[in-house]
């Protein structure tokens, strides 16, 4: 759930078509995940308070589309807001935003491995070792800690604000903040926060790139006139090596991706952008224009370089999904679930 909490707004127009939506029946469903040699699972928020959250599988090879796998494998619903995926161990973790929990799954099947509980609002998912994972938080002011044998939350590091994207380097977890200026440094022996690192306002994601740094994106604060940024950090000194900043007020560009290179960096602002690492400057135009449409995820595979985009539409319907080569050829487009916000890419 993003983009200043956007459902809360549209629940009247779910109101009103919600009646007249058809549920997905996919069909032999084990077959269809283990027999893929390549796939695409696509995560799809749901509307915000209807519980109607799904993932979806896309297989390139025949472009069809599978819908709910999780509701399929368990007869019962995955929940409220299909915020990211993890996959980790053979398993597969859910965060599941407004329902409070992580679903572990089978990836192979999809069936139920065991709930995490006790979440106050989760976003991403982090694990750390086979004992141990972080989760990031809207409403918590703390990062969760899990542990993986039990499936359990044993204890909190507190960090105030709402807490987003976080990744692991050089024996650091670095973690983005969409409500300060501060990218904070937890060192995963001792659960705690020791140290931080001043950047742009609101940082929403992040990447590492082939030479180990890390790439931090922000969407700055309009209200302080405080632009976006991109920044370029070394973490073996954790200092800020190269900051871009962005041209106007109205960016807020967000969902920073690499490819499998790790030599390109893409980000959503209205369209796709991509961002060579040895770049001096931002591309003024996209590379893939949003024009009418409202782009809301991107993914890219990491063999074959293809862009994925998810269009939310209105946050109602079930959105689109457009594929494009990486020169932004566009290749075909496909429907998934209901605000696809993110592509998982099939080890």
């Amino acid at each position: 759930m993003n983009k200043s909490l956007y459902k809360i707004l549209g629940i009247g127009c779910v109101l009103w078509c919600f009646g007249a939506c058809k549920k997905d029946h996919p069909s032999t469903l084990n077959t269809t995940i283990n027999q893929q040699s390549s796939g695409v699972y696509i995560s799809n928020e749901g509307n915000f308070q209807f519980g109607n959250a799904s993932v979806g599988l896309y297989n390139p090879s025949d472009h069809s589309y599978t819908n709910d796998l999780f509701k399929s494998a368990n007869s019962r619903p995955l929940g409220d807001v299909c915020q990211s995926l993890y996959f980790f161990n053979n398993k597969l973790y859910i965060t599941i935003n407004n329902s409070n929990k992580i679903e572990v799954v089978n990836p192979s099947t999809f069936a139920s491995i065991a709930t995490i509980i006790g979440l106050e609002s989760p976003r991403y998912f982090l694990p750390l070792n086979i004992q141990k994972a972080y989760v990031t938080d809207y409403k918590a002011n703390a990062i969760s800690v899990v542990d993986l044998n039990s499936n359990a939350l044993i204890k909190k590091i507190q960090c105030k604000g709402w807490t987003e994207e976080l990744i692991a380097s050089n024996g650091k977890v670095y973690v983005t903040n969409k409500n300060s200026k501060t990218l904070y440094i937890i060192d995963p022996l001792i659960d705690s926060i020791i140290d931080s690192i001043q950047i742009g306002y609101g940082a929403n994601s992040l990447q590492i790139d082939r030479f180990s740094r890390l790439w931090v994106l922000a969407n700055g604060n309009p209200t302080n006139n405080e632009l976006a940024s991109l920044q370029l950090i070394n973490t073996l000194a954790d200092t800020v090596i190269k900051t871009f900043h962005f041209n106007t007020m109205n960016e807020q560009p967000w969902r920073l991706k690499i490819n499998g290179n790790a030599d390109t960096l893409y980000y959503l602002n209205k369209g796709v952008y991509n961002l060579p690492i040895n770049a001096t400057q931002l591309h003024s135009q996209p590379l893939i224009p949003e024009n009418t449409r409202l782009f809301y995820g991107i993914g890219i595979d990491p063999i074959t370089s293809i862009i994925y985009i998810s269009d939310a539409i209105d946050y109602v319907q079930k959105g689109n999904i457009y594929r494009y080569q990486n020169n932004g050829q566009f290749i075909n487009t496909f429907k998934a679930g209901i605000i696809p916000n993110d592509f998982y890419f099939k080890p």
